[in-house]
């Protein structure tokens, strides 16, 4: 956008992939200039079909609904588009019924992907809770975790490299007695 030139009322840039659906997302001019991306190639290799192929926005920090994945068209414009995939979905619920159109940070999250939902543990014993947290907002500090659905929290090892809004693997050992378990993370 730099080289081609930008008339300065432009605020707005609209980003449309050539999907099925169409999908679209309108940006800030601001977050486009800031850090976002135009990514064709992976850990040393172009992009596979089903991650964009041959061309993709990617958007560090915000909702993956706004990498938007074969991407064919980039419009800039002084205002929003309020396309229908951007005013029908990706909105968010607010207190007095009205609605934020526009979400796009991802917030502070985190999961435990060890031992997963369906997983059957072979009795008392050590095990590994393991599990990702992440943060549009920045670097993951902490994940707590509880067994006993949040009336009591223990810290858990973040693993290297802990890096700003990406992913940031976390790991407890957890002795289970065998009794009833309510496992849960937050991430800080």
């Amino acid at each position: 956008l730099e080289e081609a030139g930008v008339d300065p009322a432009a605020q707005w840039v609209l980003f449309e992939g050539t999907d099925g659906s169409g999908h679209a997302r309108s940006i800030p001019m601001q977050k486009v200039m800031d850090d976002t991306l135009l990514v064709w190639g992976q850990n040393g290799e172009r992009l596979r079909p089903e991650q964009g192929y041959p061309l993709r926005l990617l958007i560090p920090g915000w909702e993956g609904n706004v990498s938007i994945k074969w991407l064919r068209r980039i419009k800039v414009s002084d205002q929003p588009l309020f396309l229908r995939s951007e005013t029908a979905r990706y909105t968010d619920p607010m207190p007095g019924g009205k609605w934020r159109q526009f979400s796009f940070v991802m917030e502070c999250k985190s999961v435990i992907t060890r031992p997963s939902g369906g997983m059957q543990l072979q009795g008392p014993g050590i095990y590994p809770i393991e599990g990702f947290a992440w943060s549009g907002n920045g670097t993951i500090r902490a994940v707590d975790i509880t067994f006993d659905g949040g009336k009591s929290w223990r810290e858990a090892a973040l693993e290297q490299p802990i890096l700003d809004r990406c992913l940031t693997r976390f790991r407890y050992v957890w002795n289970w007695d065998g009794g009833p378990a309510k496992i849960a993370s937050r991430a800080m």
